[in-house]
């Protein structure tokens, strides 16, 4: 596994960081780091990254958009997945963040797990990108490139978390994430995967690939 995030790594920093991570890396700001995984859940990157600037604009901190109309946070974050539902989400996060919480987000994943719209891969992305814990997020990317590299043998996100923690070595727990979804944007696809420009092929054993380009 070293030798192979090794060249990840190195094609990773001539591409595309995913939207989160940048925002993370920019301004370590957990509230921004939530608010910017909850927008960005179905939804391109682009449009993650122009609805957050709009939204930040308006409301820079839990304070503020505790303080905000639902209807303006609607307007800010259109036209992001879901946007009805994730402006109410956002406002009744920060109003929970302001009253429980003294203003801080939460720097643990139980208690992130207990905010509306808040999965585990969100959580696990504040902690680690808005805190720098330990911590392995596991999104589609990361479930489906981890199975068809056969590290583990697992059914569904959680899954592999739970095995990824148990079999990958901690201090690549914070890059892994990052690694695998600007991997898996550009080059592990889901279907027919440009298996012909990847920088670990001859270590892959490509498992599940039908069709490959």
């Amino acid at each position: 596994m070293p030798h192979v995030l090794r060249r990840l790594r190195e094609s990773y920093r001539k591409g595309k960081a995913p939207v989160v991570t940048l925002i993370a890396t920019t301004t370590r700001d957990p509230y921004r780091v939530l608010a910017s995984c909850i927008l960005s859940l179905r939804t391109q990157d682009g449009t993650t990254t122009e609805a957050a600037k709009r939204l930040f604009a308006i409301a820079p901190d839990p304070q503020e958009l505790a303080r905000a109309d639902v209807e303006e946070v609607r307007g800010a974050i259109y036209p992001v997945g879901f946007y009805n539902t994730k402006a109410r989400q956002l406002v009744e996060m920060a109003k929970r963040i302001v009253s429980e919480f003294d203003g801080r987000v939460p720097d643990d994943i139980d208690t992130l797990l207990t905010f509306r719209g808040v999965g585990r891969k969100t959580a696990n992305l504040v902690v680690t990108a808005g805190y720098g814990k330990a911590g392995i997020c596991v999104d589609t990317h990361v479930h489906r490139i981890s199975n068809r590299w056969r590290y583990v043998n697992t059914s569904t996100p959680e899954e592999t978390e739970r095995a990824l923690r148990e079999r990958l070595r901690r201090r690549y727990w914070l890059e892994y994430n990052d690694l695998l979804v600007a991997f898996g944007q550009t080059t592990c696809k889901p279907v027919s995967p440009l298996c012909s420009r990847c920088p670990i092929e001859r270590w892959c054993p490509r498992d599940g690939v039908e069709r490959s380009r």
